[in-house]
């Protein structure tokens, strides 16, 4: 079977023009939702030990201590350091994504972890980068994705190509 992008997303399948729900990022849902897709969790990491920040090695490891300790199968992990510092690492993860964004000469790293399915704890992912780059503050911001109705209790086949 080919894999495709519709067959990896939560709810494969979704077929149509959804522009109109997406004309405004504030517009409400045109329509109703019910039942999670996943959970989205937003870490802002403050004070923390400057060298991890600017270590790639060092957040390569520690995103997939964090992947594992969530319960999420890590698929692939692309970081990249910059001049004269900071990193960004994106975990694609069979369930999601973690992505991490650091600011070493001020000791900030943002953070986000959203995970489908009910066998993930984003918040352990949180809790491992919390720890792991020793921050003194943080701030964590959780919610939860939901599934629209009109999807909820449909089956989930593949769209046709066209």
């Amino acid at each position: 079977m080919t894999q495709t992008l519709s067959s990896l997303h939560p709810n494969p399948g979704w077929a149509g023009d959804l522009s109109t729900n997406l004309s405004s990022p504030l517009a409400a849902p045109q329509t109703p939702v019910s039942d999670t897709v996943g959970k989205h969790c937003i870490l802002e990491l403050y004070d923390c030990n400057h060298e991890r920040l600017d270590d790639e090695a060092f957040l390569r490891n520690a995103i997939t201590s964090a992947a594992k300790r969530a319960g999420a199968t890590l698929l692939h992990l692309v970081t990249h350091h910059f001049e004269p510092q900071g990193v960004t690492g994106l975990a694609l993860l069979a369930e999601s994504h973690i992505s991490i964004h650091t600011w070493p000469e001020s000791g900030y790293a943002a953070v986000d972890v959203f995970t489908c399915g009910d066998h993930t704890m984003p918040e352990r992912a949180c809790q491992v980068l919390i720890d792991e780059l020793e921050a003194g503050n943080h701030k964590l911001t959780s919610f939860r994705r939901e599934t629209p109705t009109a999807i909820a209790d449909s089956e989930r086949v593949p769209a046709l190509a066209a």
